[in-house]
Order: C-alpha cells, then structure tokens, then sequence
C-alpha cells in the first residue's frame, strides 16, 4: 500500500489530507537512499554521517540559533499556508502524507526537485487527549550548502508536522533527545529547549516503567514535550508571509 498523494496546500485553500483505506500491511515509510536515516537502532546507518537535526540525532547540532525565536509577542498561530508560503521563499516545496496514524512530511528543493528532509510521526490517543509523537526529522546531505535565516530546513519540516498536529485536535508533542554519547545528547537537548520543548522524564533503562519507554523510542535519553499551542505561539513571527510573497 502507498501512502497517499502529497497535499497542496496554497495561501487562499487548505486542503485537508486525503483519507486512505486501512491495512495492516506495510504501514512503515520505506527508506531511500537520498536520506540519511539515522533514527536510533541496534545497528545505527552512517555513524559517521553528516549533520542531521532530527528528533533522535546522532549529530552534532549547531549552537547557532537563531535569538529571536524566543519572540512570542506573536498573538495568533500561523496557519498551514503560512508555512508553506513562508517557506517558498527559502525554495522550498513542503509536502504532507498521511496513512492511517501516521504521517511524513517532505521538503524538496524547488530548483532541483530532489528531497531535502523528511519528518515522521504518528497521532496517538491517550489519557490526556491526542498526542503527536514525533519520532524523527531527517536531512539529507544536500543540506550542508543551504545557509537558512532560522534553525535550516529542519524548523519548516517540524513546523508542518506541529501545524498538522493542532489540526487534528492534538493538545501535545513529544519526543526523545536521544543520549548516545553525553555530547551529543547535551545538544539535542539544547536545541529542542530553544525550539520549545521541556525535560519531564530521564530514560536511562533502570526501572521497568522505562522498558516501554525504550521499546516505544529505541534507546535511553530524555524525554521532552511541549504544549501545541505554545509553539505555534512561539513560532508565529517567522511563519508570516512577508507582503511580498502576498501581493
């Protein structure tokens, strides 16, 4: 089973994602060979890879944020188009899947058509409500050339993947700075509090509540959520439109 056509989204129309008939079988994102997964596993790819922002990085991720980020004068969210809109201006084509739960979200260069990044996740229901749970952003190695005003292709993937989130009724995101190497994880854990996440629970595979914890993100570290609203609130400045891009 494929997953469903990509959906256009355009300033003036949203279109909501196409409902796909369920099954069972091959509901997984099929790797390419264009991205670099590095997602955690017991036989990690491309150990050595170059720098990938995602939600279980093993890659150094730069400490050069941007300081305005932590603007959140803003007052009302950006909507789907603003973001797709708002990315154009960085070439950049984002796309969203959906199949049952789960979903994807690609960004592709606009100039040469080829795939740039993708984020993964699902939507889950809880005690709490819906969830998001995003399970990783990846970047190609194409990447490294593209100099981007803010945090790079990684912030406009996870934007999407928020934005859909809060339009299917999710109240929630989390995810897990995975720690591999102290390191590494002092960064994750960095870059995901500039973005808007907060530490609420240390895995380190010492108790058994924290076998599920493994088991649902593949490895120890830190979990982190963030409330929806309060990163589309964040985000909001940099998502609007500039008036050129709406005349």
């Amino acid at each position: 089973m494929k997953l469903s056509p990509p959906v256009t989204y355009s300033r003036h129309n949203l279109v909501h994602p196409v409902q796909l008939p369920s099954h069972s079988s091959n509901l997984l994102i099929p790797k390419t060979n264009t991205i670099s997964s590095v997602c955690a596993s017991l036989n990690p790819i491309e150990p050595r890879s170059l720098v990938i922002a995602h939600f279980k990085s093993k890659q150094l991720i730069s400490d050069n944020l941007s300081e305005d980020l932590n603007n959140e004068d803003a007052t009302s969210f950006p909507s789907m188009s603003d973001i797709i809109e708002t990315s154009k201006a960085q070439n950049l084509d984002l796309q969203l899947q959906t199949l049952g739960p789960f979903f994807r979200v690609t960004a592709k260069s606009m100039e040469t058509g080829r795939e740039l990044g993708r984020a993964e996740g699902l939507l889950r229901v809880w005690f709490e409500g819906k969830i998001l749970h995003l399970d990783c952003i990846k970047l190609s190695k194409e990447t490294l050339g593209i100099k981007k005003s803010i945090f790079g292709i990684g912030l406009f993937i996870g934007a999407v993947a928020i934005r859909y989130g809060y339009d299917c009724g999710c109240r929630k995101a989390e995810l897990l700075a995975i720690n591999d190497t102290d390191l590494y994880h002092t960064k994750l854990m960095k870059y995901y509090a500039r973005v808007g996440f907060k530490a609420v629970y240390e895995v380190n595979g010492s108790s058994l509540g924290d076998m599920g914890h493994m088991l649902v993100w593949g490895g120890i570290g830190t979990r982190m959520d963030a409330t929806i609203e309060d990163l589309l609130t964040k985000w909001s400045a940099k998502f609007r439109p500039s008036p050129k891009l709406q005349n």
